[in-house]
């Protein structure tokens, strides 16, 4: 499984990378408090039965508080066919502290 720092995704966010499909996996409530942006939500416990929803053509990253229930997912995903999976390090936490300073954390 590929991972990635928030650093650097956020150098390719920049770069206008649109292929990049973020998949943030925590629960609402969290992505109420923060959220990368064009994060699009989907609570971990709803992906096997969405997977239809998800672009097989996209790079996903996927993203969640700390970085462990995005490498689950990550890893649900490349084990359903999924081949461009990336788990962001450190998840949310990991963007607030080395991105973005003015995010709520929780």
């Amino acid at each position: 499984m590929k991972t990635i720092t928030a650093t650097e995704l956020n150098s390719r966010l920049e770069q206008a990378d649109n292929a990049l499909f973020l998949l943030d996996v925590r629960e609402p409530h969290e992505f109420e408090i923060c959220q990368i942006p064009n994060s699009h939500l989907m609570p971990m416990r709803s992906i096997p039965n969405r997977l239809d929803q998800l672009p097989k053509d996209a790079a996903i990253i996927t993203i969640c508080h700390h970085g462990v229930r995005s490498q689950q997912v990550a890893q649900f995903l490349l084990q359903n066919g999924f081949n461009n999976i990336t788990n962001l390090i450190g998840g949310i936490n990991a963007w607030a502290a080395d991105v973005d300073g003015s995010m709520p954390t929780y």
